[in-house]
């Protein structure tokens, strides 16, 4: 009777029952490194897992043998539930037997002595590496798998100097050549890595003390309320109510992983409500009095917004690839650079029906299917004021349109390392 167990590998030796799986196998397919590690018995046959689909296609043949003889062990890294083969072998109807061993996260976590529960885990292996940057951006604990390409020197040009972190590299866990170090990102960007599996990006000041308990696992909940109330920004004049912010937050869409660019921010109110639901965002403004009334409101709402002062859309030139953006001031030329740098979304509020067309007619020139509604909210028993919003929304297949602007390696700067991080070495 065909049989499929993947045994998961953190470098301890296999037990009793791991050798007696081995010894029935008639195929085991693993990493060289966890082959070589393996006591696999002189004649069964290996595959070593290099390119994902010919391994699945080798136990897929193993297992549908005519005999019905197939007992096929895969031997993965860790926990291979997590983030592991366990998906992929699930997606071709296999239901197999999973024994894991200890993940690598909860292992890197442990050698920084550091509680990991409230921790988010992303992974650059085979995705998008800007969105495992904008995760650390906005978020204070972040293990991040790497992949060759995607690992500590990547992460740490992305990051460094606008976001202080420390990196705990973590190579080859449970491997003979296991190293944990603590890092500055200027460091990281410089050094070699030997096939690092996890990097700790911690923001120091935020996790000294370990972070914050709670009742899930990850990132916090999302925000009881938003849209909040114009008096939740302090002093100043709202340019609009939260009406219309809750209209522009629902086009934006802000989540994990997402960068989110405020252009003629105000007071911060969208950018910090984009923060909230956890994405990172960056508050332009022309005025050094109105960052500092943003950079207030952020600290009221602990949120964690970067913002940028100049005036767009030359400021705009060196800011991180954004998702979404959104434009509460500036003219045609403004939002003409907003929209062919949106990945996903635009939304721009205007005050002047005149305006209206120019917008439009910039969004469709950036390749973004344009919509535009007039807004009027009010309190009742007062005239409601009114505003023009108008958005453009990218298609999946045209988000590879807009490009990141490259930016040379900025200078070095130092970032305090993490005190007494427990267990590393």
């Amino acid at each position: 009777m065909s049989s499929l167990v993947v045994l998961g590998h953190d470098g301890s030796p296999p037990g009793g029952e791991a050798r007696e799986l081995l010894e029935r196998a008639s195929l085991v397919v693993g990493g060289a490194r966890h082959l070589a590690a393996m006591p696999v018995p002189e004649g069964v046959r290996t595959v070593v897992m290099g390119e994902l689909r010919p391994a699945l296609d080798a136990i897929d043949a193993e297992l549908d043998r005519d005999d019905d003889q197939g007992r096929v062990v895969v031997v993965a890294s860790g926990d291979p539930g997590f983030f592991g083969i366990v998906r992929a072998l699930r997606k071709r109807g296999r239901r197999p037997r999973v024994i894991p061993a200890l993940s690598s996260v909860a292992r890197a976590f442990a050698r920084a002595g550091l509680p990991w529960d409230d921790a988010l885990v992303v992974s650059a292996h085979g995705r998008e590496l800007r969105r495992a940057v904008n995760a650390c951006r906005a978020h204070p604990k972040v293990a991040v798998l790497t992949a060759p390409g995607s690992g500590p020197a990547e992460l740490a040009r992305e990051l460094f100097p606008q976001t202080p972190r420390t990196f705990v590299v973590c190579e080859d866990l449970g491997g003979p050549h296991e190293r944990v170090v603590s890092v500055r990102p200027a460091e990281a960007t410089t050094r070699p890595w030997r096939d690092p599996n996890v990097v700790l990006v911690l923001d120091p000041r935020r996790v000294a003390a370990g972070g914050e308990p709670g009742w899930i696992a990850g990132p916090r909940p999302g925000p009881s309320e938003w849209a909040l109330p114009d008096a939740a920004f302090g002093p100043g004049r709202p340019v609009f109510g939260p009406e219309v912010r809750a209209f522009a937050l629902a086009k934006l869409g802000p989540r994990i992983g997402d960068m989110v660019w405020d252009v003629g921010a105000g007071r911060g109110e969208v950018a910090i409500e984009c923060a909230r639901f956890g994405a990172a965002v960056v508050a332009v403004e022309k005025d050094e009095a109105a960052c500092e009334r943003i950079r207030a409101n952020v600290r009221a709402h602990r949120v964690k917004v970067a913002v940028s002062r100049g005036t767009a859309p030359g400021v705009l030139d060196h800011l991180p690839e954004p998702d979404a953006v959104f434009v509460g001031g500036g003219g045609p030329e403004v939002a003409r650079v907003c929209a062919s740098r949106a990945l996903r979304s635009v939304v721009i509020v205007l005050h002047r029906a005149d305006r209206v067309q120019a917008a439009i007619e910039a969004i469709k020139r950036a390749s973004l299917t344009a919509h535009a509604v007039r807004l009027q909210a009010g309190l009742v028993g007062r005239s409601p004021t009114g505003v023009f919003v108008v958005w453009g929304e990218r298609r999946v297949d045209d988000r590879s349109v807009a490009r990141p602007v490259r930016r040379e390696a900025p200078p070095s700067v130092t970032i305090a390392p993490l005190p007494e991080p427990g267990g590393l070495r």
